[in-house]
């Protein structure tokens, strides 16, 4: 079992990367939040591997609490490995720890592939989830970052776009179409 990859990469995606060791050259998914992260040509990740019938997939992350909310989502009944990625794409580990504590049902459903019905059972199931915390600090602030960039350089004052992105939360996409959701009407 692959438990981790490290190597050059070749291309990358928003939702995978092609990393080349020593030649061979695997396709690993990510969540948003990781593939915003990657910043260098070389990367290590940590790796949860699914072998099934017609595929071996490889889901790679660069913090340990976002692989460990990745595994504790695809254990859950009706959750896959394209939702639970797509559960980390949305939310990191610290805000989702939190919208389980919340139970908040409706922010968990903006999540794509996920209704009402698995939102119920994943806030059921998960929760005593809980996270370490420090480890994502830094892709959060790297996300917030970008989208207060991004805001920037569409001519919007950065005290404006601080005080439209205070509390919002997500990858660098949805915060900037947060930011600008607010910022049209300051």
């Amino acid at each position: 079992m692959i438990v981790g990859i490290e190597g050059i990469v070749e291309k990358k995606d928003p939702t995978f990367v092609h990393l080349n060791l020593s030649g061979l050259i695997h396709e690993v998914n990510i969540s948003l939040n990781t593939s915003n992260a990657i910043t260098e040509n070389r990367v290590k990740l940590l790796v949860t591997q699914i072998i099934r019938e017609d595929a071996n997939l490889l889901f790679g992350f660069l913090e340990k609490d976002e692989k460990k909310m990745f595994d504790t989502l695809i254990k859950i009944n009706g959750v896959g490995p394209k939702v639970a990625m797509a559960t980390c794409s949305t939310f990191v580990p610290t805000t989702f720890a939190r919208v389980v504590a919340d139970k908040d049902v409706s922010l968990l459903k903006k999540v794509p592939g996920i209704g009402p019905k698995a939102a119920s059972r994943i806030l059921v199931e998960l929760a005593d989830f809980i996270v370490d915390g420090n480890a994502d600090t830094q892709m959060v602030e790297n996300g917030m970052t970008d989208a207060i960039l991004a805001l920037e350089s569409l001519g919007f004052k950065k005290d404006h776009i601080k005080k439209a992105l205070s509390g919002a939360i997500g990858d660098t996409a949805s915060l900037v179409k947060q930011g600008l959701k607010k910022l049209q009407r300051l």
